[in-house]
């Protein structure tokens, strides 16, 4: 298992739009991720779970990824964060 800490740098005026790419870029994944934010922690892949989260710019997650490509999901998933 992977885990690590990202601050959100995306554009949070283009609505569910982030959120959408963020759980296409994790469903391309065999592993499993989690995104923990206020002690609440939901699957990566799912976009009623990802909306629940209500991430906006400038906030800190955890992304936990645990199977085979774990490290390539997680920096995937701090490229598309981060807005790299």
């Amino acid at each position: 298992m992977v885990a690590k800490k990202i601050n959100i740098n995306i554009d949070s005026n283009q609505g569910a739009r982030p959120v959408a790419l963020l759980v296409q870029v994790a469903s391309r994944f065999e592993c499993h991720i989690d995104v923990e934010h206020d002690d609440k922690k939901v699957n990566a892949k799912s976009i009623m779970g990802m909306m629940s989260l209500g991430l906006t710019e400038g906030e800190e997650v955890t992304i936990y990824a645990d199977g085979d490509d774990e490290t390539e999901a997680i920096n995937d998933i701090e490229k598309c964060l981060c807005g790299v």
